[in-house]
């Protein structure tokens, strides 16, 4: 993370239009330039009263991978019925660490959409800001203030972000500190962040993006909250540490499957959470992964809630088998290549005994099956072997204790090192794996 003075020093500047920005021929990397630094999924909410937001600012914290010289927001509406007014967004670099929202002086920036800074984002529909020029080094942090100055149903989010972000009366987005009226560990109508050009420090900047489409485990479920302890978070470091210009857009999304969309069970208690797991990733594909600025690898770890929801929070109907999640991963492949990107397939990890009631023989059976394909058939342009790197050598069933947060699925901080570590560097440096 660079020093405050640093980034006094990098930020300059105001919002600039497109027309502003070079042509394509004086961009770096991909074809316009912008390549993703942070991502969320978005998802529905369940059956009932949503959160209801009006007049009030929404402070949401995200920890970006590749820096760059200017940026862009993504919002998104597409879940909503209604469209969604704004008020005003401004987006600052951010001071402190945890769980501050506070803004570093002389960094924030008003953000606009087509010129203007109060918009309608229609129902069903994403909405992408102009370029804002605000120096962002590799891994730092952003504050972003959404205004939603009139009576807001909360209807697309992100529900699992392992960050504190703040909601506060009035519109605040330009204020360096905000008292919160309440937190929430979930990000609301905001869906990414992308960059342009140098990354303040003479470099070029992101070369390209890696998309990491998971469940909760690349989601980050059970670390530490406002740590950034996810996996991909912690490869984007070691990518930073290697001088390897790449940016991490995390789609993973806690509770997500392969092949199903939820579908909790009439009178279970699912019906009170199961919307949040997400579109299966099938569907969610192009949004998720080939929508995102500048991709060019993927990285695929899904397939345990397939194996693990029927008959827990879907319906025993819904049981898989090997073979259908490998004719799933092989949908993903086809259509990653169509797409030119480079993709990686991820064992699925160990989850013997798990608190969940995941685990029966024939899962493990399924699952050892699954991975044996990934690991053998040559389909994937290349193999990441979490299931190695985590599993307990006594027990190849089982994560290893070290690594496990205590419900014998997610790992734990320790157990995200791991698997960041257990990733080939070399499959993301320039030219051929």
């Amino acid at each position: 993370m660079s020093t405050r003075r640093e980034v006094l020093a990098l930020a300059s500047g105001a919002a600039l239009t497109a027309a502003a920005l070079p042509g394509p021929a004086a961009a770096a990397g991909r074809a316009d330039g912008w390549v993703a630094t942070w991502a969320a999924a978005p998802t529905t909410v369940p059956p009932g009263d949503p959160l209801i937001l009006n007049g009030q600012t929404v402070r949401q914290v995200v920890h970006t991978s590749v820096g760059g010289e200017r940026l862009r927001i993504r919002l998104t509406n597409e879940f909503g019925a209604t469209p969604l007014r704004i008020g005003e967004v401004r987006v600052a670099i951010r001071a402190g660490d945890g769980a501050s929202t506070d803004a570093v002086p002389g960094t924030d920036r008003r953000v606009t959409f087509g010129g203007r800074e109060a918009v309608t984002v229609p129902a069903g529909a994403p909405l992408v800001s102009d370029p804002v020029r605000l120096g962002l080094p590799p891994g730092a942090d952003l504050v972003i203030s959404v205004f939603l100055p009139e009576r807001t149903p909360v209807t697309t989010l992100a529900a699992f972000a392992f960050q504190d972000n703040a909601i506060a009366a009035g519109n605040v987005t330009g204020a360096a500190r905000i008292t919160p009226t309440s937190t929430i560990g979930q990000y609301l109508f905001l869906s990414g962040v992308s960059v342009w050009g140098g990354d303040g420090a003479g470099a070029r900047g992101g070369d390209g993006a890696v998309v990491t489409l998971g469940d909760s485990i690349t989601n980050g479920a059970n670390t530490v909250t406002s740590a950034n302890h996810r996996w991909p978070d912690l490869l984007a470091a070691r990518f930073r540490s290697a001088r390897i210009r790449l940016g991490v857009a995390n789609v993973g999304i806690s509770g997500n499957r392969l092949l199903h969309d939820p579908n909790p069970p009439a009178g279970s208690g699912a019906e009170a959470f199961a919307a949040f797991f997400g579109h299966s990733g099938l569907r969610r594909f192009d949004r998720d992964v080939v929508a995102q600025p500048g991709v060019t690898h993927l990285v695929v770890l899904l397939g345990v809630n397939d194996l693990g929801h029927p008959g827990t929070v879907a319906p025993p109907g819904e049981v898989v088998t090997a073979d259908d999640l490998i004719w799933g991963h092989r949908q993903l492949i086809a259509r990653a290549r169509l797409a030119g990107l480079r993709v990686y397939g991820a064992t699925i990890l160990p989850f013997k005994d798990d608190t969940l009631g995941f685990y029966t023989v024939e899962n493990e059976r399924e699952r050892a099956a699954l991975n044996a394909w990934i690991r053998t058939s040559g389909e994937y342009d290349a193999v990441i072997d979490f299931d190695a790197a985590v599993r307990d050598p006594a027990d190849p069933l089982r994560l290893a204790a070290r690594y496990d947060s205590g419900d014998h699925l997610h790992p734990n901080d320790a157990g995200m090192a791991a698997m960041a570590a257990a990733v080939p560097i070399r499959l993301f440096r320039p030219g051929p794996g």
